[in-house]
């Protein structure tokens, strides 16, 4: 399992229920859904609660960012602390734009739902509000982009991974 799920889960452990860290870990840039799916299948989560709680977990964030990112990262920028760490996200998000911006709808759709180290909704809404995407279409497809990588993790963290802890 990711250190930072460890590292949340040994932190919090004590405090938080098992489900509560599975959704922390859901709503945490990197881990997002696929990290708590992950979590909650080391941590015994019945898999239809984990599903339900780690969906809504990845999905609170997103209007936030398709909303607010862009206003949020035009204030830092006029910050001489704030400005080289908002251009270094913004260039890293922006250098994986193409498959986005070619397709759009569908290619957010796959951005965001096939589970690959730096996809996924956080980065995926990043994207496109950069790209100037309207919600009424980038929210959707996030939605089915989170459906679709649901699905993928969910095989591979129950029964695939499931049999082996």
């Amino acid at each position: 399992m990711n250190g930072l799920s460890t590292w949340i889960i040994n932190t919090f452990g004590g405090v938080l229920t098992k489900e509560a860290l599975v959704f922390v870990i859901s709503m945490t840039p990197i881990l997002e859904l696929r990290g708590g799916l992950l979590a909650a299948s080391w941590l015994n989560v019945e898999m239809w609660k984990a599903i339900g709680i780690c969906v809504v977990g990845n999905l609170i964030p997103v209007p936030f960012i398709l909303l607010l990112i862009t206003p949020v990262f035009n204030w830092l920028k006029k910050t001489k602390i704030f400005r080289p760490m908002v251009e270094k996200l913004e260039n890293k998000a922006m250098s994986k734009k193409d498959q986005i911006e070619k397709y759009e709808f569908w290619g957010l759709v796959l951005f965001v739902g096939i589970p690959l180290p730096g996809t996924g909704a956080w980065t995926g809404s990043l994207i496109a509000s950069m790209l100037g995407i309207d919600f009424k279409k980038a929210f959707p497809a996030v939605c089915v982009g989170v459906a679709m990588a649901t699905v993928i993790v969910t095989v591979i963290s129950y029964a695939i991974l499931g049999q082996v802890w």
